[in-house]
């Protein structure tokens, strides 16, 4: 593997090619634009389908459509652009359809500004919309482990069927860094998407729905997915100590580019 001095938020949308994400729908939104500028180039060289959306509404509505053909379909946006697609992903978590979501966060409340922050933590990791559901929460520290999770969060988008949020800030969307890309993409082997809506012939046709108007069928899927969620915070748990001994007085808890930066406070 050679190194790549990259921007970050290309570096993502590579890794996302390198996955095996083959649908990417978008709109516009600093601090996170140059993801879509790059795919429009590589996403046809790639024989996948690269579409801007009239709004982040119909973004993550296009994700419904494409995650319930077993397509592997992402997004990305930004903190208003993400408040904007709750609704759907409510739906998609509610469907339990693969989708993955990148969120370079800026600040807020409101438009804010477009400076790097990190506000939205309560947002990614409480789920955000209505309804009791969760997505799996990804947050990188650097630009080479924002390549290596936007290509798990794929897997674990398939493993739980799921959506999977990966989160990071105008600062990893911009800076540039040397990155590493596998010279092959090795992924563990997956269940088949015997679920997905692929055509009837010869089988019975598959609904996929998250509206269940008789409440023991509401409370039956609503069971499963509080399992799925105990099962994914059972396995799926991430983090890093930094000079954490039983001597520490202060144990200072962190994530994103703000973890680099505490780790300069620790030193």
């Amino acid at each position: 593997m050679a190194k790549v001095l990259m921007k970050g938020n290309e570096a993502i949308a590579e890794a996302a090619l390198r996955a095996g994400a083959d649908n990417y729908f978008c709109y516009p939104i600093t601090p996170q634009s140059e993801v879509a500028e790059y795919l429009a180039r590589r996403m046809p060289e790639v024989g996948g389908v690269f579409l801007q959306g009239e709004s982040e509404v119909a973004v993550a509505n296009m994700l419904f459509g494409a995650s319930s053909t077993g397509k592997r379909c992402f997004t990305t946006s930004s903190s208003p652009g993400i408040s904007l697609m709750q609704e759907a992903i409510s739906y998609m978590a509610g469907a339990q359809l693969p989708v993955v979501i990148v969120n370079i966060m800026r600040g807020g409340p409101g438009l804010g500004g477009i400076l790097p922050a990190q506000s939205d933590y309560f947002q990614a990791v409480k789920g955000g919309g209505h309804g009791d559901y969760r997505v799996l929460v990804l947050a990188p520290s650097s630009i080479q482990e924002a390549v290596d999770l936007m290509m798990l969060s794929f897997h674990l988008a398939d493993k739980y069927r799921n959506p999977v949020m990966m989160i990071g800030d105008g600062m990893i969307g911009q800076m540039m860094e040397a990155v590493e890309f596998p010279d092959k993409y090795e992924e563990p082997e997956l269940p088949p998407k015997d679920w997905a809506a692929t055509g009837a012939a010869g089988r019975d046709p598959h609904v996929i729905k998250s509206l269940f108007l008789d409440p023991a069928a509401l409370e039956d899927n609503s069971w499963l997915l509080h399992e799925k969620y105990e099962e994914m915070k059972k396995n799926e748990v991430r983090f890093e100590l930094y000079k954490v001994s039983r001597s520490n007085k202060i144990v200072i808890v962190s994530y994103g580019t703000m973890a680099r930066i505490c780790q300069t406070v620790i030193d």
